[in-house]
């Protein structure tokens, strides 16, 4: 543990000496595995791999960008299992990058390249059609923050993404899913294709969680991720375009005037997944 104004933990896993949780005042941020960055403790990484397993020609390299580090247990999956791709991690708490990188090393010649700027300002320095994947997984304490699902922004994400590109975002809401409705409107106004993931608890407004919103130009792998979800160590639904329009757009989305964060989770919270 660092000495901070905030608790940050490495807390080893009992039960497997090679993994770790990475905690920030209590909230598990990230689980690494070191001898096998493909184990994926938490649902919603599982999720967002599934959907990066499926984009493109499978093990070929992608250009990937992350807004949102912590432990970075998903740029190390990406290495794993796409070698030689080119990642750029966008975490502007260098506190956290730091301990990460003493206590979690990254594999030599990762090709991971960690950027101590927000997602905001790091995404529009990118020029156009820079990433062929962007995943937006960034917290503040266990909230999305703010500028991070307004319209301006995903407008900008749109002009960094090549048109073939996916775009995940891990958001967090619970039904009747009002911040997540904006946010996803928002998504809707700048993508042509956009799917939605949760779990059956989550999308029947039984209990907050994570919801993975899925966008590009092009059409989605709807049937082949429904299918892999089906089958997944974490079951979980996925919702094409259509229903994902008809249930979760909201008709204004956030934009940098009235802008708000994720809500919190009720109860406290442990971890994201």
């Amino acid at each position: 543990m660092t000495e901070s104004r905030r608790q940050i933990e490495i807390v080893p896993d009992r039960d497997r000496p090679s993994a770790s949780t990475l905690r920030i005042d209590g909230t598990e941020q990230s689980y690494v595995d070191l001898d096998d960055p493909t184990r994926l403790e938490f649902d919603y990484v599982q999720r967002m791999a599934d959907a990066i397993d499926g984009h493109g020609v499978a093990g070929e390299p992608l250009r990937c960008v992350h807004v949102g580090g912590a432990g970075m247990t998903l740029p190390r999956y990406v290495a794993a299992t796409r070698p030689r791709s080119a990642q750029i991690v966008l975490e502007p708490d260098e506190e956290v990058t730091a301990l990460v990188r003493d206590q979690l090393p990254l594999p030599r010649h990762s090709g991971i390249k960690v950027r101590p700027v927000d997602g905001r300002s790091g995404i529009a320095a990118m020029r156009d059609d820079f990433a062929d994947v962007v995943v937006l997984d960034a917290f503040d304490g266990d909230r999305v923050p703010a500028d991070l699902t307004t319209s301006e922004f995903f407008v900008d994400l749109a002009r960094a993404t090549v048109p073939a590109g996916l775009v995940l975002l891990n958001l967090a809401d619970h039904a009747p899913f009002p911040y997540l409705r904006r946010a996803v409107r928002g998504v809707c106004d700048s993508f042509a294709h956009v799917m939605l993931s949760a779990e059956p608890a989550t999308l029947k407004g039984r209990r907050f969680g994570n919801v993975l919103v899925m966008a590009s130009q092009h059409e989605l792998p709807w049937q082949a991720l429904a299918r892999r979800a089906a089958s997944s160590p974490f079951p979980y639904r996925v919702l094409p375009y259509r229903e994902v329009v008809e249930r979760f757009a909201a008709k204004r989305p956030f934009t940098d005037a009235d802008a708000e964060q994720s809500p919190a989770r009720p109860g406290g919270h442990l971890h994201f997944g």
